[in-house]
């Protein structure tokens, strides 16, 4: 009887550390000449980005945020990109107007109740065989564990992911990838971290002395001669339009 050989465990690869999102992007779909909507826009750095590299292609930022919007029409403007006040719920856009639709860590923020109606939505403006891109952070790691003393987002994050499962069984959709990565996020120390995580433009989180106090006790073990360094998980899934 030949002896069983035994089993070994294999451990499971480290996600890919990645400082710029636009090499995976570039990786799983075609960017050159394409036509682009992104969903919750933000900045648009990655937009901004993503045009000079592909500067035949167009891309239009949606924002909800009106301060945030007013921001990015005072910036300076780049050929290619145009900004729109509006939530991807709702897009003035015509049907089968673009080829990949991006939602980067900006689903999540969609509304619970208009999850549903937002990824309808952009079905509707993708062509045929068009792209959506979803990039959300995963709830875990020590970044994580610091916001959520302040915005706790378990629930919406979940949500959106539920969101994306469900939207696939409508047959509008077929999933054609799914990868995690780690993305590196440095503070100079708790000012910095406070402006950019606690203060911005598109939310009010209820800061008091009390909690603002507790969130900085928090963060001072992480800061170090050179600030605070992090990696904060991310998980992106790329669905088709079918």
């Amino acid at each position: 009887m030949t002896p069983a050989t035994p089993h070994t465990h294999q451990p499971t690869p480290a996600p890919r550390l990645l400082d710029d999102e636009l090499v995976l992007l570039a990786e799983l779909v075609p960017l050159a000449g394409q036509q682009v909507i992104e969903l919750g826009c933000g900045a648009a750095r990655l937009a901004r980005a993503l045009l000079a590299r592909y500067p035949d292609s167009h891309v239009t930022g949606l924002e909800v945020d009106a301060r945030q919007h007013a921001l990015n029409l005072a910036a300076p403007q780049q050929p290619g990109l145009v900004f729109v006040a509006a939530g991807a719920e709702a897009i003035p856009a015509a049907d089968q107007s673009f080829d990949l639709a991006l939602m980067l860590k900006s689903l999540h923020h969609v509304p619970v109740s208009h999850m549903a109606q937002a990824l309808d939505e952009i079905a509707r403006v993708l062509r045929p065989g068009g792209h959506l891109y979803v990039s959300e952070p995963v709830y875990d790691g020590p970044l994580n564990e610091l916001v959520r003393l302040y915005n706790d987002e378990g629930t919406v994050r979940a949500a959106a992911q539920a969101a994306l499962d469900t939207a696939l069984r409508t047959g509008r959709w077929s999933q054609v990838s799914e990868c995690r990565f780690d993305t590196p996020v440095a503070f100079r120390d708790f000012p910095e971290f406070e402006q950019r995580m606690m203060r911005p433009t598109y939310a009010d989180h209820r800061l008091d002395d009390t909690k603002i106090a507790a969130v900085r006790a928090r963060f001072a073990p992480h800061c170090g001669p050179l600030g605070a360094q992090f990696t904060r998980p991310m998980h992106v899934r790329l669905l088709r339009r079918d």
